[in-house]
């Protein structure tokens, strides 16, 4: 996929040391791989263009500002052509951080922060049950979260 993209070695390392630390200046990203951060700025422009690249994001630990349950929850739509439509209606929940649309048991599969029990049962029962489409869902509460990283770039 990266060779489809035009992107080159020095592509891939920028990436590499920006998704883990994007607040790295230009500067310094010159200095390490030995070009200017003109070049740089050129590289991740390019990149941000072709929609490799797709803003920064600032990442907070939630659990810290009280955010104590994830879970992840499968479900089941009355018709697999209802997607997009659910989707849409998912995405005004703001507890709900991801929606992914899957194969396997679940048509559907969300993971959803909140700061406690409570407050997951209000999402489930007064906000998913009223979706129209979903046929029923099934809840796996996180325990812990052993680690967190992106995909690891390469050529």
């Amino acid at each position: 996929m990266a060779n489809k993209l035009n992107l080159d070695k020095l592509d891939i390392q920028l990436l590499q040391v920006l998704m883990e630390d994007a607040e790295v200046s230009y500067a310094d990203l010159g200095k390490r791989f030995f070009v200017s951060p003109g070049t740089v700025h050129v590289r991740i422009k390019k990149m941000e263009e072709l929609g490799v690249v797709q803003g920064r994001k600032l990442s907070v630990d939630t659990k810290k500002l009280g955010y104590d349950v994830t879970a992840f929850i499968g479900i089941y739509l009355e018709k697999s052509s209802l997607y997009d439509t659910v989707a849409k209606e998912l995405k005004k929940i703001r507890q709900i951080t991801r929606v992914n649309y899957t194969t396997g048991n679940y048509s559907m599969f969300v993971e959803v922060s909140c700061r406690d029990i409570q407050e997951l049962k209000l999402v489930l029962h007064d906000e998913l049950q009223k979706i129209k489409g979903i046929e029923r869902t099934e809840t796996l509460i996180s325990l812990e979260e052993s680690f967190k990283r992106e995909v690891w770039v390469r050529e």
